[in-house]
């Protein structure tokens, strides 16, 4: 009762819209992707639904992130409610927080995470840590947060985490990327 949607997200209307934007063919994205042209035609389609995994990597071949994605695969709504997964199963998950094309998205990363790879948002974002610890490296820094610890990075700084408890939950808040809140930064 209340709930915007209770059915999963469909990301294929947004990636589409994200390739043709970028005036990309189906074969191109597959090649930067390491993905098949059928599995992407499928997904596009809504025939098949990507893992965490195979989102990223399309995100990665169109020059966006998963959560950008995610986000302009609803339609935008005033009030919307997320439940809660019933049970956390055991494997790492992500879970975006905020549906809908909106000014910011927030994203619940639980469990571990690749730590190897790296970041770097064009907009500003907030990383809080709600349950466990986490170890971030920005800026040639490492810093060491636990339950409870915020660290906020400006737009444009590459960065990598990786979690050093079991059960870590992280929620990263971050503006929009479709929002111009940062002047484009000359790389260092």
């Amino acid at each position: 009762m209340g709930d915007h949607k209770e059915q999963p997200l469909r990301v294929g209307a947004a990636v589409r819209r994200r390739r043709r934007a970028l005036d990309l063919t189906l074969a191109v994205v597959a090649e930067r992707s390491g993905l098949s042209v059928p599995f992407l035609s499928q997904v596009e389609n809504e025939r098949a639904r990507p893992s965490r995994s195979s989102l990223e990597k399309m995100a990665d071949a169109l020059r966006t992130t998963a959560v950008e994605l995610l986000a302009a695969a609803d339609p935008a709504c005033s009030v919307d409610v997320v439940r809660a997964e019933c049970e956390p199963g055991p494997e790492p998950s992500t879970r975006s927080l905020v549906r809908g094309h909106h000014q910011m998205h927030a994203s619940e990363f639980t469990g571990d995470h690749d730590a190897g790879r790296e970041f770097q948002y064009r907009n500003d974002q907030l990383m809080y840590v709600a349950d466990g610890a986490v170890e971030i490296e920005a800026e040639g820094r490492a810093y060491r947060l636990g339950r409870g610890d915020t660290l906020y990075l400006t737009g444009g700084v590459r960065h990598r985490w990786r979690a050093t408890e079991p059960d870590t939950r992280v929620v990263v808040v971050a503006v929009a990327e479709h929002i111009e809140a940062v002047r484009d930064r000359p790389r260092r």
